[in-house]
């Protein structure tokens, strides 16, 4: 028996593979330091209240705002970074607590801002931007607030619901601790038999593995980890749930569904028409893929811990990161200079976080402020998989990049609709460079299933999640309360339908559920299929129509969220309000699938 494979401590780790936490903070005398002032700014906020209705009070309160959030938000970025970086360091999980309670009281100051705008007279806010010029530039957010007056209540319950919120996003905060600090996983035997701690990390590793052995063992082992936790884990979600139903109808809101996409001016259509779509589709695009699939593995059966491992043995890789940045930028290079530039920079001062450590969060995000660079925190595993989330990842940073140089601090956040835009259309062109140069015929399957599999868990595997959310919210909206049983068959009776019937659905998939942090999210996950349909004909467009495809596409990212979603894509070249990008997404997949036949 080989010797087990540990896992490096944070401080194990060579701190140039480390992100520049310190460039926000180089102490936490100076975090505390700004966090005294941010407590001296935040009762001058209330302090306005009852005097919006004058343009020079409403210009103060707007430049006040501004500086308190700054601070607000380069506090909380640093506390989650550093406490993410090691869960398991408690001087940094009290620094999170302590801004995350904070961001209450400050959400309580401001809150009777919105009230007060809509309580105004008609035309005061029009009166107001003729006589102050400089009021101009939050002429858009005022009237994105006047146009929520159904959904906003009155002064005193706008502060109480402010007052809770910490307390509303303690099962969020449940799931994090359990699924990253305190759950631990069974060791289990890799290829070489060699015992090895699992970890969620080296499960994505496990999962892909060409021994059967090992991967059933790893999905075993993570799974059944994960269902002696199931009541927890279900008591932490459904309570999210019902925190989220709680908050859509003391607004005003008919459903969940319309609470979260309503502020965007996204239709409850594009919704249900995206699982629609996709179900209409799924015989002749994702059953016929597991089909395939099972055919050229040679398996008598296809399990769920089947889907990952690649259709073809190809070479063992081991991409260095620095050989993953190289094979990034050239797939990104239709992109031109200017991107590349900026790419360059994030490499070089400090944005990544790259390699797993003990206590480290799973899993891979872009996060910053207006008021520091992007940081990415990944966990680096040296697989191709990892250079797409290199590209993945940077492309959220650089969209903030662009959209903080460009657009004022107001403006500067874009919405989630089109996050996953700029990060997907990286990833897209990535894979078509790849594809393209290829002239091995093994090699050139393997990333054909790489791109398969990309819209599989991006667009299929999303647009699932996105259906067990729509139903697990109507069932609590409707009163009834879900078990840990109902959700695991929600869950089974999904993934019969998506898959097909050549799948073998094993029952312990029925706890995947239990593991997708974005359910604390309230529907976030469909985005990921909308930004991929807008990604695919992001991609397009820069491959065909070059530098034009480009300036419209930089035009994307740096308009922030300086208007709705729908129209920020309109005015770049694609249209959301229709079906066709996800119909092209489809058509893409099923082209492949031809590809994959015929190659």
């Amino acid at each position: 028996m080989g010797n087990s494979i540990k896992t490096k401590t944070r401080e194990e780790i060579d701190d140039k593979f480390k992100w520049k936490v310190d460039k926000i903070y180089n102490s936490l005398a100076a975090w505390e330091e700004d966090f005294s002032k941010l407590k001296e700014l935040t009762p001058k906020l209330s302090s306005y209240s009852g005097s919006l209705s004058e343009a020079k009070k409403l210009l103060e309160f707007y430049k006040l705002d501004e500086e308190a959030s700054r601070i607000a938000e380069k506090l909380y970025v640093y506390a989650h970074l550093r406490a993410d970086e090691d869960t398991t360091k408690t001087e940094f999980q009290v620094l999170k607590s302590k801004i995350d309670a904070y961001m209450a009281e400050l959400s309580s100051a401001t809150a009777f801002f919105i009230p007060e705008i809509l309580s105004l007279p008609e035309g005061t806010v029009e009166r107001e931007i003729s006589e102050i010029s400089d009021l101009k530039l939050y002429e858009f957010s005022l009237q994105d607030i006047l146009k929520m007056k159904p959904h906003t209540l009155d002064k005193n319950r706008e502060e109480l619901l402010a007052a809770v919120s910490d307390c509303l996003e303690a099962p969020g905060n449940i799931f994090s601790m359990l699924s990253n600090a305190d759950i631990k996983f069974p060791k289990i035997k890799d290829e070489n038999d060699e015992e090895v701690e699992l970890t969620e990390v080296k499960y994505g590793k496990f999962i892909k593995s060409e021994n059967r052995r090992v991967r059933k063992e790893a999905f075993e082992a993570l799974f059944s980890t994960y269902e002696s936790y199931k009541n927890t884990f279900s008591t932490s979600l459904t309570s999210s749930i019902k925190n989220f139903t709680f908050k859509s109808k003391i607004r005003n809101y008919k459903n969940s569904i319309e609470a979260s996409l309503k502020p965007n001016d996204i239709p409850e259509e594009v919704y249900n028409n995206l699982i629609d779509c996709i179900s209409d589709n799924l015989k002749s695009s994702l059953h016929r893929y597991v089909s395939i699939k099972k055919k050229l593995l040679g398996l008598d059966e296809i399990h769920m811990y089947d889907l990952y491992v690649p259709l073809v043995d190809t070479p063992k890789q081991n991409i260095e990161f620095d050989e993953a940045v190289k094979i990034v930028k050239e797939g990104l290079e239709p992109l031109g200079e200017e991107y590349l530039d900026i790419f360059d920079e994030g490499i070089k001062n400090g944005w990544i976080d790259i390699y797993e450590n003990k206590g480290k969060r799973g899993g891979a995000y872009s996060w910053g402020s207006y008021d520091t660079m992007p940081y990415v925190l990944l966990n680096y595993n040296f697989e191709l998989n990892d250079a797409f989330t290199l590209a993945h990842e940077m492309g959220h940073s650089i969209h903030s990049y662009y959209s903080r140089k460009t657009q004022p601090f107001i403006y500067a956040d874009y919405t989630l609709f089109c996050a996953e835009v700029a990060s997907t259309t990286n990833e897209c062109l990535l894979i078509n460079y790849l594809i393209n140069k290829e002239k091995d015929k093994q090699k050139k399957i393997y990333l054909i299933n790489q791109q398969l599999e990309q819209i599989r868990t991006t667009v299929f595997r999303q647009v699932m999640f996105a259906e067990f959310e729509k139903t697990t919210h109507e069932s609590i909206e409707s009163g009834n309360p879900l078990s840990s049983e109902e959700l695991c068959n929600i869950w089974h009776e999904l993934n019969i339908k998506y898959f097909g019937p050549e799948m073998v659905v094993d029952k312990l998939i029925d706890m995947e559920w239990a593991r997708i942090p974005h359910f604390y999210s309230d529907f976030y996950v469909y985005q990921y299929a909308t930004g991929y349909s807008a990604a695919n004909s992001f991609c397009k467009m820069i491959l065909e129509q070059g530098e034009s495809a480009v300036e419209k596409y930089k035009g994307f990212l740096k308009s922030g969220g300086s208007d709705y979603p729908i129209e920020i894509l309109k005015k770049a070249g694609v249209d959301m309000t229709t079906a066709k990008p996800i119909e092209d997404t489809i058509k893409t997949f099923n082209s492949l699938l031809d590809m994959l036949e015929t190659v």
